[in-house]
């Protein structure tokens, strides 16, 4: 099984490369589990707000439906699963926002194994949601982002332009990858 991520600061377009993507090779791919998991939260309680602690809660959703996801897969399928968002993402939240990141979160950003990662670049323009916070320091986001794979050894590539650009190069990747 290949796992693939796509990650990178928000609103960069990383949930529709993942649907895409997955949809180009006819496989499943793993939503993102902080918007699920703050959605439900508003529905419920009216706040999309979080605080430190559900950030550990994200990050368990978040390896619990990718494990889910991978385990409805048939052994006569293509072997790939296309992940929006891993750990890492956690990890920088809670080292932005709260100057720290779980140890747990960090353990799992180092030893769980994906095979790569497709780093957004946040070259298309902001598009405003409830849940996101950051729109006016994105380019310094992604140099985090990128940092931190560097810092963690994470075999990566940015992508950048349009969503039909980013979907062929990261179509390319993949297919070498996979060895379709």
């Amino acid at each position: 099984m290949k796992r693939i991520v796509i990650t990178g600061p928000e609103s960069s377009g990383k949930t529709t490369l993942a649907a895409d993507l997955a949809a180009h090779f006819g496989v499943p791919w793993v939503r993102e589990m902080a918007r699920s998991y703050l959605e439900a939260r508003q529905r419920i309680e009216g706040s999309s707000g979080y605080q430190e602690e559900d950030l550990l809660r994200i990050a368990r959703l978040q390896l619990e439906t990718e494990d889910r996801t991978e385990a409805l897969i048939s052994p006569d399928a293509l072997p790939l699963l296309v992940i929006d968002t891993d750990l890492i993402t956690i990890r920088i939240w809670g080292e932005e926002k709260y100057g720290r990141s779980d140890p747990w979160i960090v353990e799992r950003t180092e030893q769980r194994p994906y095979d790569f990662w497709l780093l957004c670049a946040p070259d298309m323009p902001w598009e405003a949601d409830p849940l996101r916070e950051n729109p006016h320091d994105r380019d310094r986001l992604f140099e985090v982002y990128e940092r931190t794979l560097l810092k963690l050894g994470k075999p990566y590539v940015v992508l950048g332009g349009t969503q039909v650009e980013r979907l062929r190069r990261a179509v390319g990747h993949v297919e070498v990858l996979v060895h379709v």
